[in-house]
């Protein structure tokens, strides 16, 4: 069953973030992330949350792989350049058993 990142994103210093994101892509392409969108073009139509900057989905083999890739020395190195320029909300979804 594949696994599936969604991360909203405020960003908050652009400037800093280019830290997060030369070392984020590294981190998630060891575990064969896939992304299938990313960008600030979209429409948030419900929720409580502020609007984010920029939304992201990352498709990973497994649910399984994509919680490592979370929980892995780089990803979490380069998450660390992220935390005091830019606000997120990451989870991580179960992909729907394959249908035959």
């Amino acid at each position: 069953m594949k696994g599936y990142w969604i991360a909203h994103v405020q960003v908050n210093d652009a400037d800093a973030y280019q830290n997060y994101l030369a070392k984020a892509p590294a981190a998630l392409a060891a575990y064969g992330a896939k992304m299938l969108s990313r960008g600030e073009d979209f429409t948030m139509l419900e929720g409580d949350q502020p609007t984010p900057t920029r939304a992201v989905v990352f498709e990973f083999e497994s649910y399984e792989t994509a919680l490592a890739c979370y929980h892995s020395d780089a990803y979490q190195a380069a998450r660390a350049n992220r935390l005091d320029c830019a606000n997120a909300t990451i989870l991580i979804l179960k992909g729907l058993p394959s249908q035959s």
